[in-house]
Formats: structure tokens, sequence, C-alpha cells
């Protein structure tokens, strides 16, 4: 086994605190206070982070609003600003080595994956939103309730302002990419929190940011916690537009912050995504597929397949299924190649998991694979797990787990299994495995979740708008969608 090495560039970077980035200015948090960032496949702290204030926090909102009324960014040409956002793309990638391995140090993301995956995709992002800046339009209307006068009538679409956006631990740099390409595209003005275990890969777009050709206050990174700066964000007044993806507990919280100056606000929330496996589906493809939507970076995915319903005759072969490929899975830190799972993101998210597992074990649920920590290397890790033999009375298939434990439940009828996918208070994602077209559409329709893949599972596109029903959140990311949310729609009446 290769023994990982960390390359000059990211130890001198790691080898300084994280810094703030407020009004084009890199510094430290204005009381000198730093938390301590941790490698998960190791349980080592590798760096410190700028624990940002709330004069810092203060500083960070003015300066995007000057920028803003200031027209430092919305009043550079459409086509400017998307040459700068193609140009944070190309300098994604060709930083790409340095940004992978940031996020596979505090994130606990294999480098191949992310190399490969994550970081063509975050740049994308910014390609995809750069060819919307020249296409943001609005409309000509027609009256009608007023006779015998003329009127020109049309609608425009103008950036929100400063918006909050506010990055989870699970994707830090792609989820950052999603929020801060359609918010720059719009012409608004940012403040960005990245979680507080996994600042280094923002800290770094930041910089191609700047380098790129944006301008100072147009992007302002706070480092800290979100119970105080998250917090503060939300609450500000001079913030007229809040972004957040995490817990749904956290995202109410968010509202009640939010509804001081009513700014509007979009949340990506929790979920607990329903898997259909129907009798006829190819069940070679429908089995790997289960697992890969539940095991893939150790379940801490927002859209994992976490709730398995398989068709009563095919219910045992399939769980067995699914646990000899958890069985098989080689664990063990995401800086070694050949791992098939890495670990969770922290001491306590692990025992947390753990301890829900425990509490389904206890409900009656019969662990088919998996179920025990995995004691290496000082890392976070757990073994992939299947709990079978599940149904709704239990915590396990209620609450969302964000760690590898799938739990699996028969099924007779259509109806009934779409019953039992919807009782639940999310509704982030779902898949359907069969090869009958009419059944996989009428299912698809009866869903409710924001987004559904039939003989598939988690396949992402910039073009394709994702969120959730219920109490997975408000909005959407992606797609034209994802921008409108950025923008405000002013309606102007012309008498002629």
């Amino acid at each position: 086994m290769m023994t990982y090495s960390m390359s000059p560039k990211v130890k001198q970077r790691l080898a300084q605190p994280q810094r703030l980035l407020i009004d084009g200015q890199w510094s430290l948090a204005s009381d000198g206070r730093v938390s301590e960032v941790f490698n998960p496949s190791s349980g080592e702290v590798i760096a410190t982070a700028a624990k940002a204030s709330a004069s810092d926090t203060e500083r960070a909102v003015a300066a995007a609003r000057r920028s803003f009324d200031a027209g430092n960014w919305a009043r550079l040409t459409p086509a400017q600003r998307g040459k700068i956002l193609w140009r944070i793309g190309d300098l994604l990638e060709q930083y790409g080595d340095e940004m992978a391995e940031l996020e596979m140090l505090d994130a606990g993301k294999p480098f191949s994956g992310t190399r490969h995956g994550e970081i063509p995709f975050a740049a994308d992002c910014f390609r995809y939103y750069a060819g919307w800046c020249t296409k943001i339009e609005g409309a000509t209307k027609q009256l009608s309730t007023v006779p015998d006068q003329d009127f020109h009538i049309y609608t425009r679409r103008e950036p929100i302002g400063v918006a909050a956006l506010i990055v989870p631990w699970n994707g830090p740099l792609v989820q950052a990419a999603w929020k801060i390409a359609p918010a720059l595209a719009a012409g608004c003005s940012c403040v960005v929190k990245p979680a507080t275990q996994t600042p280094l890969s923002t800290v770094c777009l930041a910089e191609l940011m700047l380098e790129a050709g944006v301008p100072a206050g147009v992007i302002n990174i706070l480092l800290g916690s979100g119970s105080s700066i998250g917090q503060l964000l939300a609450e500000h007044p001079s913030v007229d537009k809040v972004s957040f993806t995490g817990s749904t507990e956290v995202g109410k919280r968010i509202i009640d912050a939010a509804k001081g100056n009513l700014k509007k606000v979009s949340l990506e929330l929790g979920g607990k995504s329903p898997m259909i496996i129907y009798e006829d589906a190819n069940l070679d493809e429908a089995i790997d597929g289960a697992a890969r939507a539940i095991f893939s970076h150790a379940g801490q995915v927002c859209v994992a397949g976490s709730r398995l319903y398989v068709h009563e005759s095919i219910y045992e072969r399939v769980v067995q299924g699914v646990a000899d490929i958890a069985s098989r899975m080689t664990v063990g830190p995401a800086t070694e190649p050949g791992f098939d799972m890495g670990p969770l993101i922290s001491k306590g998210h692990l025992n947390s998991v753990f301890q829900k597992v425990e509490a389904g074990r206890a409900e009656g649920a019969r662990v088919a694979a998996g179920g025990q920590l995995i004691n290496k290397s000082g890392g976070y890790f757990m073994q992939p797990t299947v709990l079978a033999d599940t149904d709704h009375s239990m915590s396990v298939v209620n609450e969302e787990i964000f760690g590898p434990v799938l739990v699996v439940m028969p099924f007779k009828t259509m109806e009934e299994v779409v019953a039992m996918a919807n009782d639940s208070q999310y509704g982030l994602a779902a898949s359907i495995w069969t090869q009958d077209i009419s059944k996989a559409h009428k299912t698809a329709a009866a869903i409710k979740a924001g987004i559904l893949w039939i003989n598939c599972h988690a396949i992402p596109d910039m073009a394709v708008p994702f969120g959730g029903y219920k109490q997975s959140g408000w909005g959407r990311e992606n797609g034209y969608e994802a921008l409108l949310q950025y923008t405000e729609l002013k309606s102007v009446i012309a008498k002629l």
C-alpha cells in the first residue's frame, strides 16, 4: 500500500491558518481565534482556520453591500461577467490536483474520484452559468383590463442583492460552486461560509476567483461555526438572500432568523431517499446501483438511497446481493488508493451513526451486513451496513442517518410501495428500478420528491434542477431555476 505524502504546495498552504477574505483582503479573525481542521482519515489536526467574529461578519456584509450598491460587479456587461466565470472554471481545472488534495484531506474524499469527477463538475458549473449571464431576460406583457388606452408593459430580472451562501461539509467544493456561480451570474455580491470541518477548498476557490477577475467585495469568505456566523448572516438586515444546505433542523432556524427583513431563503435540507426495485428489474444492475447509492462517500450524500423497497418475490435475493457487496467492500483512509469506502467526517458523527444502528438493532432490525465500527489509523470508519426486515415504526427508517446504513423493506404492489415511499417527512430524491416503462413513469409521477431517477441513482447535471419536497427544502439548485432565485422580478407599466 502506498503511503500518502503531502504535496509541497498543500503543505505550505496548511502551515499557516486559513484566512478570511473581506473586501479583497485576506486576514485572520479580528480577535485572533482559530479552530482546528481535522483529517477524518487519521483523526489528526492538519490545519487551523480563522474563526470569524461578529465584527468580521459585519465587515464582510458591509463590503458585499458596498460592492453591490456601487455596481462593481452587476454593472459589468453580461459578457464580461460570463468571461470571468468561464475563467474560474479554467482555473479550477488548472489547479485541480491541489484542489482535489484539499478535498481529500478535510472532507475524506478519495483523490482520484475528486480529481476526475468533482473538480471537472465544479468547473462545468461555472461555465454553465457563464452562458446564462447573457440570457437573463424579461418579457413583454399585454394589459387586458383597461379599454381604449395604449400601454407598454414589460418585466425585468434584476440581481437580488447581497447573498449569504452557507455550504455543507459533505460536498465543500461542488456545493460552493452550485451557489456561487448562479449568484454571480445574476449579478449578486456574496458572503460565503463553508462548514467548519471543511474550509480548505473554499479558501482556495476564493483565491482562484480573485485571480479570474472577480472584483474586491463581490466575494467574501467567512470561516467559523454555523451557530454563530451562519445565524448572524441569516439575521443581518443588509443580507437580501440566504442559500443554505444542511439539516432540516438548522434550516428551520435559518427561516426564523431571516424573518426580520423577510429576506429570500432557499434551502436544500435533509433526505431519506427511497429506492424501489420491482420484480421485473435487471437485478444485477439494481443490486449494484442500490449499493452504490448508499455507500458512496460513506452515505454522506444528500440524495443517498437510504431506504430500499424490494418486491416480495425478489426480496431475499436483493438483501443478500447488497449485503454481499457490503461485506466485500474495503474501508480505509481516503489518502490511500484502493479502498471502496472512506471515513465519516468526524468522531462525533461516527458515534451518532453507530448509535442509530444500535437503536435499529434494538427495535428488531436484522443486521444483514456490517453494523460495527472499524478501528483503523485513528480515523472515523464504519462498516457498510445493511439492516433488513425493517418497518416504518423504526427510527432507522424515519430518521436521516447520513452514513453508510441501508434499511430494506418488502412490498407487494405499486400502490403499497408508493404509500411507503411517501410516508416520510422528507422528499428530496428517489429512484425506481424496472424494465416496464409504464410502471416507471406512473411511479415517478406518484412519488413526492424533487428529483427521480429510473434505473440509475444520483446522476447529476447542471441543467437539471435539484431540490426537495416537504421538509427537504425550499427552492432549487442548478439549472435556470437556480439562477432565478438570485433575482427579483420587476414589472413596468408605461402609459403611451
